[in-house]
Parts: structure tokens; C-alpha cells; sequence
């Protein structure tokens, strides 16, 4: 799993699993319509499943809410909204030079700022803003810019 994958689990959640799909059982003719009758509510408890699972992801995460929740939660000393090495390290995720690297790849960085310079890692940080904000992520405008 890479660097934004991690990020995006820890702030988004993880993806929903698809719905598993339903096989049609033998069963022999006395014992036919009850198996059918089941087979049946088995589909629309899975098929609601499903319903709710893809309402629920419909729904954006506020991305802001949680991060401030774990600003709070260890003490407060993060400032996720200006450094892309402080996010990371609030989401207990590696930040150092070959880590942010590896970010840039991730989200295709093709500027020409050294690593680790003040440019590329604002860079970092709003182009990970938008990448959660395409991902069903509710980030404040300010940061999207």
C-alpha cells in the first residue's frame, strides 16, 4: 500500500467492499420452495446491505473534523492546514524526505522544486486536499486553492 493509500484510509476509511454475489443453490423438489423462499430473503438482505453501504459512501467525510478531533487528541501541536509533514505525522504515517518523494510520484508531481523545498511540499499538501476531496472527502474551500 502507498503513502496516499495509507492517508486516504486513515482519513476517508476504507473503500467499501462490493456486494457478494449470489448463487443459486440445488435443492431437491420437496425441499424446493422453502430453499427458494430463502434464496430469496438471503438476495434482499444482501441487496439491502448493499443500499446502505453505497448510501453511506455516498455521504462526504469531513475531512476537517477529523483531523482537528486528532489534533486534539494528541495534544494539539499540529498544523495540518500548512504542513504536509505535520498531516502525516498527526496520521502517525512516516514524514521524512523519501516518504514525502514517494507522495510527490503518488500524485504526480512534475514541478521542478528541489525535494523537500517550501514550494513542493504546499504542493503536497493542496494536491492531497484535492486527491481526498475527489475521494468523497469535504475539505474547506481555503485549502483547496
Amino acid at each position: 500500500m502507498g503513502i496516499l493509500s495509507s492517508i486516504k484510509e486513515k482519513i476517508l476509511g476504507k473503500p467499501a467492499a462490493e456486494p457478494a454475489k449470489t448463487t443459486t443453490a440445488t435443492t431437491t423438489p420437496k425441499n424446493q420452495a422453502g430453499a427458494t423462499a430463502a434464496a430469496i430473503a438471503e438476495a434482499a438482505g444482501k441487496a439491502k446491505l448493499a443500499a446502505e453501504a453505497a448510501k453511506a459512501a455516498a455521504q462526504p467525510v469531513d475531512v476537517e473534523a477529523i483531523l482537528e478531533a486528532a489534533v486534539k487528541a494528541k495534544g494539539g501541536k499540529y498544523n495540518w492546514r500548512v504542513s504536509i509533514v505535520d498531516l502525516m505525522r498527526l496520521l502517525d504515517l512516516d514524514s521524512s524526505l523519501a516518504a514525502r518523494k514517494e507522495l510527490a510520484k503518488e500524485l504526480k508531481y512534475n514541478g521542478t522544486d528541489p525535494d523537500g523545498s517550501a514550494e513542493k511540499n504546499t504542493w503536497l499538501l493542496k494536491e492531497l486536499m484535492k486527491t481526498l476531496a475527489a475521494n468523497g472527502g469535504k475539505i474547506p474551500k481555503e485549502l483547496l486553492g
